[in-house]
């Protein structure tokens, strides 16, 4: 049987739309408990690669024939030659092409709404590292918040929709992935900003992000709201009076957590003021769309994530705890491991570190942790 090179979009679909897809992942051990691609209909193998160098034939009892059958490994190379021996076997199977590297770095566009005016609102997801991105498109004029470092995803977004890119938002220094907004403001000439707050340590010139900033796009307001708690200068922003994006302060289904940079004891208190207290301020009407989520049970049936700050006010555990130690011990005490290479993101987000693309992609392999469980 021919063997099939399935790319990470056709892959994403099978994870959005809970197509039934069996995956043999012959990476080591400990880098499938540590990630894999999810998926409710997902079922999984995992055997290394090394030790499948004799042969496929005491595996095939376990690879089901009613459904389809996909060979994954860290870069292709190990995927498609176990691939290659399934098929042989007489298996219909496809393996990942560019393997889980390719995943990581894989953006799915979703349309979130219409805006008042007739423009439009875009959420990037990925699928492979938890990351939301978004972009603001209205008049032919576009804004975008917390880019990745795909940037051509958005460049080319952008022209396909035959708009300027003007302006460009990190809702703060991110830890857990490299921000592409410097590197979109340098080619397109938009202006670029980051909360005063979080850049101290930045060694290029930027636009003060500040509480009550206002820009317009097209005919659609931005306006930040100072919201500081998973980094002293984290920064909300609400879209056209009807969406608010909330950084890495409140998920769908978790908060922030305050200790990426070491300040968990200090930041505790703000991430509460921030949850308890400002966003209590804010209507409820507004709709939620974070950072990152971390489980595909977060993703909406249209793959979008995103949920009524209502609804979260009632169901996200972190804004059910009343008792202010209770809470303090929650952000504190029943954190994550810290993200890969954590320290050295921050570095390469503040302009002090250059590492090359490849080192990019393997300082930022793994999952998203910038919750707290």
């Amino acid at each position: 049987m021919t063997v099939r090179l399935m790319n990470s979009k056709e892959v994403a679909r099978y994870s959005v739309d809970k197509k039934p897809l069996f995956i043999l992942d012959v990476r080591n051990e400990d880098a499938f408990a540590d990630w894999k691609i999810e998926g409710e209909s997902i079922q999984y193998l995992n055997i290394p690669y090394f030790d499948l160098l004799d042969g496929v034939e005491e595996i095939k009892g376990e690879i089901p024939s009613d459904r389809d059958i996909l060979v994954v490994c860290a870069k292709e190379g190990s995927s498609q030659m176990v691939a290659e021996m399934l098929s042989e076997e007489g298996l219909n199977v496809a393996y990942l092409e560019g393997g889980m590297k390719a995943w990581s770095e894989y953006l799915e566009p979703v349309k979130i709404g219409t805006l008042k005016s007739g423009g439009e609102l875009y959420q990037f997801v990925r699928l492979g590292k938890g990351c939301l991105s978004y972009m603001v498109i209205d008049q032919g004029k576009g804004a975008i918040i917390d880019a990745t470092r795909m940037t051509d995803v958005f460049l080319n977004f952008a022209k396909e929709k035959e708009a300027t890119i003007e302006h460009i938002f990190d809702t703060h220094l991110h830890a857990d992935h490299i921000s592409g907004g410097r590197v979109i403001a340098e080619k397109t000439g938009a202006n670029y900003y980051l909360p005063v707050q979080d850049a101290e340590e930045v060694v290029f010139d930027f636009n003060e992000l500040v509480d009550g900033l206002q820009v317009t796009v097209g005919n659609t307001s931005i306006e930040a709201i100072f919201s500081p708690g998973h980094t002293s200068g984290s920064t909300s922003f609400v879209v056209d009076d009807t969406y608010l994006l909330t950084g890495d302060i409140l998920f769908i289904d978790s908060i922030g957590r305050p200790d990426l940079a070491g300040m968990a004891e200090d930041w505790v208190g703000d991430l509460r003021t921030t949850l308890y207290e400002r966003y209590e301020q804010l209507s409820e009407k507004l709709v939620v769309l974070p950072a990152h989520f971390m489980e595909m049970k977060e993703v909406n049936a249209d793959g979008s994530v995103a949920k009524k700050l209502s609804v979260l006010f009632t169901e996200n555990h972190g804004l059910q705890v009343e008792d202010g130690n209770e809470f303090r011990a929650l952000v504190t005490e029943n954190l994550p491991s810290q993200p890969n290479a954590y320290q050295e993101i921050r570095k390469t987000n503040m302009g002090v570190l250059t590492p090359d693309v490849e080192t990019q992609r393997e300082m930022e392999i793994g999952p998203n942790r910038c919750a707290v469980r």
